[in-house]
């Protein structure tokens, strides 16, 4: 699954403690036990990522990394973290974009965590150019190109990780936000909020293969594990597309709730495929799929608003970032019922789990 990578060296984030003034260094830092893997959230509005322990359940660290972090992901061998960093303001739907302030261009960019080797006193060690107002993105499998969404402009850029630059951009939809590669790598999808599509692009050749209707606002995709199937969600229908990922067409769609009263948002698959996780945005809850039978199999109340999720890696908890409430909300999937929440950033917006 995209949100998880396998990683070492996890021990450094005791670097950024965020322990009470006070406390022995040696109790809140140093003698923490090491978790099997660590959940980092974006906090968009306080422009800083939370490193989250697991079993502890509670902030370990706090990274600022700039302007309205939003999508965030890990390099393959998960030793590096990336952070998608835009300097241009909120726009949610129905503002007049000519009352907004300038946009900061300058804040735009890819910003870069190393976990392994340390995370600079708590500062990203780089940024790397990205193109204008990245939102989402993700990696090739081998972990040198970045899939960029540059949202203001209607493009999605190709990043050499190496060069930290741009080395070639395709038009796709109207305000493209989700950014998904394929489990076999050849390709990515790109959600395209405006124009309800998806556009398929070639990794290899750095050109569109096809751009699929989908349904209002799609806003996230991920695959199931064969690459054969992927689902798209719609947040102005209350739906999931079940898309064809081989032959980029539609094939079915899985209803979960009223348009306007059930927003779906971000999709997280298990590790066998058998399930997908749809948070809902102001819906509240997360409904959960049977992925054999295309079906809403039940539904989790989870926070005010939960947005970006990711799986942990036996599958059993799920971390969901609900931005009004400044928290992450973690659920047991099993017993399909909130464990915890904990108090993070101002606005968490994405989730990554990094073992």
């Amino acid at each position: 699954m995209k949100r998880i990578a396998a990683a070492v060296g996890v021990m450094v984030m005791a670097a950024c403690s965020t322990a009470p003034v006070g406390k022995k260094k040696a109790e809140s830092e140093q003698e923490r036990p090491k978790p099997p893997y660590v959940v980092y959230a974006t906090n968009e509005n306080s422009g800083d990522v939370s490193a989250i322990d697991p079993v502890a359940m509670e902030v370990m660290a706090t990274i600022p990394v700039g302007k309205r972090p939003r999508g965030i992901h890990a390099s393959p061998d998960g030793k590096l973290v990336y952070v998608a960093l835009s300097g241009s303001p909120p726009a949610p739907p129905g503002v007049d974009e000519s009352t907004l302030p300038p946009a900061d261009k300058s804040a735009d960019g890819i910003g870069v965590i190393d976990v392994a080797q340390g995370v600079a006193q708590g500062k990203v060690a780089r940024v790397i150019k990205s193109g204008s107002d990245p939102e989402e993105f993700d990696l090739s499998k081998d972990g040198a190109q970045i899939f960029v969404s540059n949202e203001d402009v209607g493009k999605a850029s190709f990043v050499d990780v190496a060069a930290g630059n741009v080395t070639a951009s395709v038009t796709v939809g109207e305000e493209p936000e989700g950014v998904t590669t394929s489990p076999d790598g050849t390709f990515f999808y790109v959600t395209s909020e405006d124009d309800g599509t998806i556009t398929a692009v070639d990794v290899a050749g750095k050109k569109v293969i096809k751009s699929v209707k989908v349904g209002r606002r799609p806003r996230s995709v991920a695959f199931l594990p064969d690459g054969k199937r992927a689902y798209v969600t719609n947040e102005n229908d209350g739906f999931v597309s079940v898309v064809d990922a081989v032959a980029h067409k539609v094939v079915g769609k899985v209803v979960l709730g009223k348009p306007g009263v059930i927003k779906p948002m971000d999709v997280a698959v298990s590790s066998d495929g058998s399930k997908a996780y749809v948070s809902t945005g102001r819906g509240g809850k997360v409904f959960i799929v049977d992925t054999a039978k295309n079906a809403v199999e039940g539904e989790i109340e989870v926070g005010a608003r939960p947005w970006g999720i990711a799986l942990s890696p036996d599958g059993k908890l799920l971390f969901a970032a609900d931005g009004p409430s400044n928290a992450v909300v973690v659920v047991d999937v099993v017993a399909k019922k909130v464990v915890k929440s904990i108090p993070v950033g101002t606005g968490p917006w994405g989730v990554l789990v990094v073992r």
